[in-house]
């Protein structure tokens, strides 16, 4: 008895979990910021891979980690590649977009700690306060990677993540680093 209310139990979490994991295989986060610059500054932090490691929320909790810009920096093509947590993180991100003070549009190849493809757009705008950043990120997971995600509350993290690397954007900004 006990083991057969442990089974219905352990399968009533499962289709739970999978469930709840079915909305999480197409993830869109969307993190605006308002920065203090001119359009010029702000969106050259953003094109410029050499600019990343001064607003990277991964370098933040990550000092150590390495990183090399191959191509022509700031033009599409141009590559960021990391590796960090002593050979844990492992990637590249790609600009595939530019429209001249309104957008870059880049991708990232995810090899480790798991295998994903996001995408992070991010749009320029003037506004009477500043420049404001949007920017628009995506990701699409199988939904057993779906069901982990949702186990341990990463669509939350990414969420974190992104609105952190766009307070550092800001600050790089406007303290000029």
């Amino acid at each position: 008895m006990i083991i057969t209310a442990i089974i219905v139990v352990f399968v009533s979490f499962l289709g739970f979990g999978f469930y709840k994991a079915s909305s999480l295989q197409s993830i869109q986060i969307v993190s605006t910021v308002l920065i203090k610059g001119n359009k010029q500054q702000v969106f050259d932090m953003v094109r410029y891979l050499k600019n990343f490691p001064k607003w990277s929320p991964f370098l933040a909790v990550d000092p150590a980690q390495k990183y090399e810009i191959k191509g022509v920096d700031g033009t599409v093509g141009a590559q960021y590649h990391w590796d960090g947590n002593g050979g844990k993180d492992l990637g590249f991100q790609e600009i595939m977009k530019i429209d001249t003070f309104n957008f870059v549009g880049m991708q990232c190849d995810i090899q480790k700690p798991f295998v994903a493809k996001p995408t992070f757009e991010y749009y320029f705008s003037e506004k009477p306060d500043g420049i404001e950043v949007k920017q628009d990120f995506k990701v699409q997971s199988p939904l057993v990677d779906s069901f982990f995600m949702w186990l341990f509350g990463a669509k939350a993290e990414m969420a974190k993540m992104n609105q952190n690397g766009l307070d550092l954007l800001k600050k790089a900004v406007e303290t000029n680093i």
